[in-house]
């Protein structure tokens, strides 16, 4: 489990998944703005160089955030969290992780990205008997501009989530990728934007309609005008309480950064 969460989070950070390079790829091809076709190339460019040359896409190289699903016929003998975080060590120890985890009120850093509550760990039980996990590191930038708010329940939820999004949206690196959650309990509503930014982008009426008001507001790459703000869109929802109506965004930026290993009885290997 150690090598296997070692191996991940270092593959994360230099290599993104097929998927995110070819919307940005569809991206340029469909963008007016010069400028934005300017940083979208520098975008793809930076892509191929990191992958050449196995180094980091983002000097920031995130939280240690991971998804893990353990199969209802597997079965381990160690703690969970003490292995990834042994594993987050090392990768950090290589150089292949910066520093980033600090104590939150005396800013200390531990050196290691490990720490009270880090990595942190989302844990599904699912069919099947092996264990896979997903290394998804979250940088600052985007996350600094995500945003929850507890809400009117007449309120019109994607009213709020563009008007915020119009003042954040520039300084999060866009293009972005944007993860909602609607619905539960104020920290239920967090914890599903989160599992939304870490799927896949959706394609419902809804998601593609509010993806495309977002690219209508023109922000475009880096906050310097354009078509291409967002590059995807996914709501995660949940029943609330008849007087509430809690929204959450989590934006990530275009490095959407993740790497995903099986770990059997037998060994591990990177999908």
């Amino acid at each position: 489990m150690v090598k296997a969460t070692e191996a991940v989070a270092c593959k994360s950070q230099i290599s993104l998944p097929g998927w995110v390079v070819r919307l940005i790829e569809n991206a340029l091809r469909s963008e007016r703005s010069e400028i934005a076709r300017y940083h979208l190339n520098a975008i793809l460019n930076n892509i191929r160089i990191a992958e050449a040359d196995a180094r980091p896409v983002c000097q920031d190289t995130g939280l240690p955030v991971f998804h893990v699903e353990i199969g209802e016929g597997c079965s381990f003998d160690f703690n969970l969290w003490e292995a990834i975080a042994e594993g987050v060590t090392i990768a950090t120890r290589k150089g292949m992780l910066r520093s980033n985890v600090v104590d939150p009120l005396s800013r200390l850093n531990t050196g290691d990205n490990t720490g009270p509550g880090m990595p942190y760990l989302i844990v599904d039980h699912v069919t099947g008997d092996s264990l896979r996990i997903t290394a998804f590191p979250k940088g600052a930038g985007s996350e600094n501009m995500s945003f929850l708010g507890m809400l009117n329940p007449a309120d019109d939820p994607f009213e709020y989530i563009l008007e915020n999004l119009a003042e954040r949206v520039s300084n999060a690196c866009p293009p972005v990728f944007v993860g909602i959650g609607i619905g539960g309990t104020f920290d239920q509503a967090a914890a599903l934007a989160k599992r939304a930014i870490i799927g896949l982008p959706g394609e419902s009426k809804e998601e593609l309609l509010l993806l495309k008001r977002i690219n209508d507001l023109g922000i475009g790459p880096m906050g310097l005008g354009g078509d291409t703000t967002a590059l995807g869109v996914k709501i995660e929802r949940a029943f609330c309480h008849t007087a509430s109506l809690p929204v959450a965004v989590n934006l990530q930026c275009w490095a959407n950064r993740r790497a995903t290993a099986r770990v059997t009885e037998d060994g591990w290997s990177i999908e």
